[in-house]
């Protein structure tokens, strides 16, 4: 008994010591709607013998249920896993496989085909090494096609199957494959970054060039898929780039050990390395490469491990550590490709996260220099980008990040976008270069700071955010304010939307987009008069509160207080002093706030005035009493 345990255990070793060495290809599947992505990843578990006994009867069952090829295998529902799925005949969500043949491993990755669910093609795209892209041989090319292309080709993926799928719907016709390549090719090649183009002519429901040569198409010479897919060559090029590992966190369990943890992201470390910590620019040696299998004499990319160094240096999560002869670049402006994968607009000037590897910071769009259009690659003049638009933008951080091009490394080039309010993703990105400007405009150190120039008018520099309505009475409120204020000798400055919009926002004009390029500026220009210690009133409608978040943010909490001015629609419409709201209900005026563009209440007003029950003069009055309170002023 002992002795045939030791062969299963003999087996089992030798086993997973074959697997070791075989190769990963990871690869997606994507094109447009109803191509047969899911068919195709079925049939090609199936022909390789790659399903259980239990999966094959769950799959025999499923087809009579639910299936659309009749008494066949419907093999799409192998990997269409959600219910909804299932029902509507479309991939919703990426599905990930894992199987292996005697020469490869695999991971594909089921993408969406449906216009609508686009950025999780682009996700399952992120770690491919190659794609397969189907098209309908009845249909040709289609704008998903050129999209998914597009996103591919700007993700870095070299090697693309052109599999031109229901070639038994055409009577395997060899002219309508030909045509279908060369059109595909001519569009791949204005696409560039893609290497290498296998076009393969196949029927996934009925088998043909999956993973033997097809009788029907006697025609075509080339390689089947499978055959393609374990021989095709992937560069492992992780491995020969510079060194890189994002620090994920401090392992410091007792005071006799200090690590950094991380993945390794690009090449190869041992100990004795000399390494580099970006952005602080510290550098150390290696000590030891720590696991939970014990020290190493050497780690590569696609490992996690902690690092020991020689050096006590500041370390935190959100640094890369580099190899010391080729660090990564550090910046805080860069040009970008930009994936918006939101229903709300990207807005320039709007705050968003910025998450790239372990680092997440705070980031600002600027006005795409260029919308590219998917279908002709042209470059379109655009304020902004919808729902699956991808542009050219320039993106302003917070502070410095260390940073490659997206082009030299994928791990430290890529990033996503995040909603500050709802944290989800909302944008994907590639870093192409750091602007000039990054490393050219520096801060420069004044003799005279803010805390003097205010301590020289005795008050303390704040403030007063005025949000609500057109019509609710802001501006009102504001002015008396700044009138007793000033006769108590208190040093103000007030800054009224219609006024600015004579000034410095004169070219803006009344869209979202240009809604928060508006508060965006006003924004700055109040924390400069916050610097030149004045007590400063802003008086905007200022409706979203991503904006009124990143006003608060550039001023502290304690130099930016909220008074939200609370009137009913239907009060400051009745007022309508200026005559806008009948413009706005007549069509006359588009994207007015309260009609037909929206107004977020703030969520954490310092002081709220309602004013159907205050009068301005009370109201002004309340508000001076809580600048006392808060120590602005003294009374």
């Amino acid at each position: 008994m002992a002795h045939k345990s030791e062969l299963i255990a003999d087996d089992i070793e030798a086993y997973l010591k074959s697997q070791e060495e075989k190769s990963l290809l990871r690869f997606i599947t994507c094109g447009s709607v109803d191509d047969g992505k899911s068919t195709l990843i079925g049939r090609l578990l199936y022909e390789s013998k790659l399903i259980f006994e239990d999966q094959l009867s769950a799959l025999e069952a499923d087809s009579k249920k639910m299936g659309t090829q009749g008494d066949k295998l419907d093999f799409a529902l192998l990997v269409d896993g959600l219910a909804s799925e299932r029902e509507q005949g479309i991939t919703i969500d990426v599905a990930y496989r894992f199987f292996s043949t005697e020469k490869r491993k695999f991971i594909v990755a089921d993408t969406p085909g449906h216009e609508q669910y686009t950025r999780n093609m682009a996700t399952g795209a992120s770690t491919a090494d190659l794609a397969i892209i189907l098209i309908d041989a009845r249909k040709g090319i289609l704008t998903q096609t050129r999209r998914h292309s597009f996103i591919v080709s700007r993700l870095g993926i070299e090697n693309i199957v052109l599999a031109i799928n229901k070639m038994d719907l055409v009577d395997y016709s060899q002219q309508v494959f030909s045509d279908i390549e060369i059109a595909y090719r001519e569009f791949a090649r204005d696409l560039g970054g893609i290497e290498h183009i296998t076009a393969i002519p196949m029927s996934a429901l009925e088998g043909d060039n999956i993973v033997d040569h097809s009788a029907n198409m006697d025609w075509y010479t080339g390689p089947a898929l499978l055959e393609h897919l374990e021989t095709v060559g992937v560069r492992d090029a992780a491995q020969t780039k510079p060194f890189r590992m994002p620090v994920q966190w401090v392992n410091r369990p007792n005071l006799d050990f200090r690590g950094f943890a991380g993945y390794i992201a690009s090449g190869t470390i041992e100990p004795g390395d000399r390494v580099k910590v970006l952005p602080s620019a510290k550098e150390s040696t290696v000590k030891s490469i720590v696991t939970m299998d014990g020290d190493l004499n050497e780690a590569v990319a696609g490992q996690s491990v902690t690092l020991t160094l020689e050096d006590e240096i500041d370390i935190s999560r959100g640094d890369i550590i580099c190899a010391s002869g080729n660090p990564a670049e550090v910046a805080n402006q860069f040009e970008t490709t930009i994936l918006w994968m939101a229903d709300e607009p990207l807005y320039p000037g709007r705050p968003y996260l910025l998450k790239i590897g372990t680092a997440t910071v705070n980031a600002t769009i600027t006005r795409p220099k260029y919308r590219i259009d998917v279908n002709t690659l042209a470059h379109e003049a655009a304020l902004e980008l919808d729902l699956n638009e991808v542009g050219v933008c320039n993106i302003s951080l917070d502070r410095a990040i260390a940073f490659d091009a997206y082009d030299d490394n994928r791990e430290t080039g890529g990033f996503i976008l995040i909603d500050k309010i709802t944290n989800a993703t909302v944008g994907m990105g590639m870093i192409h270069f750091a602007l000039r400007r990054s490393s050219n405009v520096h801060w420069q150190a004044l003799d005279v700071d803010r805390t003097t120039r205010a301590s020289i008018k005795g008050q303390k520099p704040v403030v007063l955010w005025f949000t609500g309505l057109s019509g609710s009475g802001k501006s009102t409120i504001a002015n008396i304010v700044d009138r007793k204020l000033i006769a108590m000798g208190a040093h103000t400055m007030m800054l009224d939307g219609d006024n600015v919009r004579h000034g410095l926002n004169k070219d803006l004009g009344f869209t979202d987009a240009d809604r928060v390029e508006n508060i965006r500026r006003v924004a700055e220009v109040a924390k400069l008069m916050t610097d030149a210690g004045l007590i400063t009133l802003v008086s905007f409608i200022s409706p979203f509160r991503a904006e009124r978040r990143l006003a608060r943010e550039l001023m502290g909490e304690d130099e930016f207080k909220v008074v939200y001015v609370d009137t009913p629609l239907e009060v400051a419409e009745a007022r309508d002093a200026k005559g806008l709201y009948k413009k706005a209900r007549a069509g006359q005026i588009k994207n007015f706030t309260g009609i037909d563009s929206p107004y977020e209440t703030p969520e954490n007003a310092a002081i709220t005035i309602d004013t159907t029950t205050t009068s301005p003069e009370d109201a002004a009055e309340q508000i001076i009493e809580m600048m006392a309170q808060w120590g602005v002023i003294s009374r």
